[in-house]
């Protein structure tokens, strides 16, 4: 984000020098006017900075500046400088959406840390619509497999181009990754949208049960089957099986389901008629599936007849750098659920998100995000961190801010193949800022040596 910028408006020349180089020499970029007409060119959506404004101005004066200001943006900060029978005007100002006001005199110092307090505001804003935009400008693909990192980005293209055939797929990843997500990316992305969906967890249906869930029986098959019933793969007829959990399918279930994928037909249970099947298979595990076939938990020949096509989800903590977004669409998601309003967003909140592994990846995010937007710090029993315990952390601010700048910096250089250039311009930081970051984070192996 570019440098901040004070917008200064006062009539009275001596006041507004010596205001302007107070501010200055406190570290702001300052802009003074002397007419409020001539500053409203400067306010904008996307204008990083604050207004101050004297009430008493001939012309325009401030609170008609301010209602200006506000038809432009209504989140920008505006600060009121009163004299001392303005100060109910201004709290009438107040209510009408003023940041804060000042009744003269007053020293320098106590109107830099007002407009501090002001900036760091209007960064959230900003950055929150940066985020809502980047959300809301995503479809398809996309808007279901959120993120920027190149690892991401990756998975993705490889959804794309696989949706479009009927291969069976092998999606690998870690518990809470979002391994159904993909499966599902693929299924509404691709050419068998408009057949069923089937879902199966292995290792959630219990060994005695699963055949007659995954073939379906014919009435008196065996005990307690008064009649006949339709297994989830005949059920998936025109669509796609999605097997969650691979790895917990009983091993003499595994030659059944080996025939299936080769034949492309089942029998159902007491029956000796083949009933053909047109469905995809899309498997997922969690373990590594060829060092379960050597150790023979896995039968070796279902593992390679499943991996001609394997996706790799990466896991959250290989790509920090989309933890801000992923966030923020899923606390969106939960607003829709629960119907409350999404709180602000802190740097501070965003650094302890980012400097975490999530070993429940993104599951895990979801629920700090539902807590986030509930407004609660524990939900009772889970286990998982609220909000605050996230938050807060033990780590000193710099510590965690550091963490949040870390990743960023390194995620754009990344994005943009090491091009100093292009990541300084992507970031709105000067050469010699963004080289002094990357030596401070110790990234200038990130970088390509042309630039």
């Amino acid at each position: 984000m570019d440098q901040s910028t004070v917008l200064f408006v006062d009539d009275e020349i001596d006041l507004r020098e010596a205001l302007a180089q107070g501010l200055e020499l406190a570290g702001h970029s300052v802009e003074a006017y002397s007419t409020a007409e001539s500053v409203l060119d400067r306010v904008s959506r996307d204008f990083y900075g604050v207004l101050v404004t004297d009430i008493r101005m001939p012309g325009m004066d401030g609170l008609s500046l301010m209602k200006a200001a506000f038809e432009i943006d209504t989140a920008l900060p505006v600060i009121l400088i009163t004299g001392h029978g303005d100060v109910p005007l201004a709290v009438e100002a107040i209510r009408a959406g003023a940041y804060d006001f000042m009744e003269k005199p007053f020293p320098v110092a106590r109107l830099s840390a007002v407009i501090e307090r002001a900036l760091h505001q209007r960064r959230l804003v900003l950055e929150n619509r940066v985020l809502r935009e980047q959300l809301g400008d995503t479809a398809g693909l996309a808007a279901r497999l959120v993120g920027r990192a190149p690892a991401i980005e990756r998975l993705r293209a490889a959804v794309k181009a696989l949706s479009a055939t009927d291969a069976d797929v092998l999606i690998l990843g870690e518990t809470g990754s979002g391994k159904e997500v993909v499966a599902r990316a693929l299924h509404e992305e691709g050419i068998r949208k408009d057949g069923p969906f089937v879902a199966l967890n292995c290792g959630a249906l219990p060994a005695e049960i699963i055949e007659s869930e995954l073939f379906g029986h014919e009435q008196g098959a065996f005990t307690g089957a008064s009649r006949q019933r339709i297994g989830k793969l005949e059920h998936a007829n025109g669509g796609t099986v999605f097997l969650d959990e691979i790895e917990s399918m009983p091993l003499e279930l595994q030659v059944k389901l080996l025939r299936v994928i080769e034949d492309r037909s089942i029998e159902r249970l007491g029956s000796n008629k083949s009933i053909s099947l047109d469905v995809r298979f899309v498997a997922a595990t969690k373990v590594d599936l060829e060092r379960e076939s050597e150790a023979g938990r896995f039968r070796r020949d279902l593992y390679y007849r499943l991996n001609v096509v394997s996706l790799d989800i990466p896991p959250l903590r290989d790509r920090r750098e989309d933890i801000p977004l992923l966030f923020h669409h899923l606390a969106r998601e939960a607003r829709a659920r629960y119907r409350r309003e999404i709180p602000d967003f802190t740097p501070e909140m965003m650094a302890r998100l980012m400097a975490r592994d999530w070993p429940g990846n993104v599951r895990e995010l979801r629920n700090v995000a539902d807590r986030f937007v509930l407004g609660v710090d524990k939900i009772t029993g889970d286990g998982g961190e609220g909000v605050q315990d996230v938050a807060a952390g033990s780590e000193p601010l710099s510590v965690r801010v550091g963490t949040y700048e870390r990743a960023l910096i390194a995620a754009e250089l990344r994005r943009n193949g090491g091009s100093i250039k292009a990541t300084y311009e992507a970031l709105g930081l000067s050469r010699k800022a963004l080289y002094e970051k990357m030596k401070k984070y110790g990234l200038e192996k990130e970088a390509h040596l042309e630039t």
